[in-house]
């Protein structure tokens, strides 16, 4: 089966910006692959001025952010390393292990990598200032540096967000067809992170994923 995958350009945040990064990416693809009836709920974004669409589905919305925050858990454990979160959509076949059996499997039709790099830049210091001094106080020289590296990375989110627009609108042809009459909100999906036991993440996670993967589906 043919399957598309999207290698997303790395963005190099803070942790306590992972959240609304993740949200924004992770809620724009599901949003394009949604099927029935959607009721869209703009977001606009605390951080960054930036407003992404959501489905509206309280599960939907749940099960991301349950996702988030074990990622999230997951960098505290390994601060300053470059990541992965896979987005997986796939169709459940049922095959016949034997005359009595039937066993499912998995069909991935495509996946996304997320690609972030958490940094930790030194904080912005909120020491006195001192008028007398004519050379640029730590803080506000490190303030403009902050300024400067959101600025940054918002203009690398926004390119993020094109390219998932530009994917979904570029590759049709392996998208399954809508897999009951009644539909439902979304495809079949799975969120992979990385998990702590993992020294080196990409291979590993997609030969955990396609053996023992965990599913996180709509019921």
């Amino acid at each position: 089966m043919n399957c598309e995958v999207c290698q997303l350009k790395e963005l190099e945040v803070e942790q306590f910006e992972i959240r609304e990064v993740l949200r924004c990416i992770l809620h724009t693809i599901v949003f394009h692959r949604a099927l029935g009836l959607v009721r869209p709920k703009d977001i606009d974004l605390e951080l960054f001025d930036i407003t992404y669409v959501q489905c509206g589905d309280v599960e939907l919305e749940k099960k991301i952010d349950e996702k988030i925050e074990q990622f999230i858990m997951w960098v505290e454990k390994h601060p300053n390393k470059k990541s992965q979160i896979c987005l997986s959509f796939y169709e459940v076949k049922n095959k016949q292990a034997s005359w009595f059996t039937n066993k499912t499997e998995r069909l991935y039709w495509e996946q996304w990598y997320i690609n972030l790099h958490v940094a930790q830049h030194s904080q912005a210091h909120s020491g006195k200032t001192h008028p007398q001094k004519t050379v640029v106080d730590p803080g506000e020289r490190a303030l403009g540096e902050r300024s400067i590296r959101r600025t940054t990375l918002e203009a690398s989110l926004r390119e993020v967000l094109f390219q998932v627009i530009k994917f979904v609108n570029e590759k049709k042809d392996h998208v399954p067809p809508i897999p009951s009459p009644e539909c439902v909100v979304l495809f079949p999906y799975e969120i992979t992170i990385p998990s702590s036991s993992d020294s080196a993440f990409g291979m590993d996670m997609i030969k955990r994923m396609l053996q023992t993967g965990h599913p996180t589906m709509l019921s």
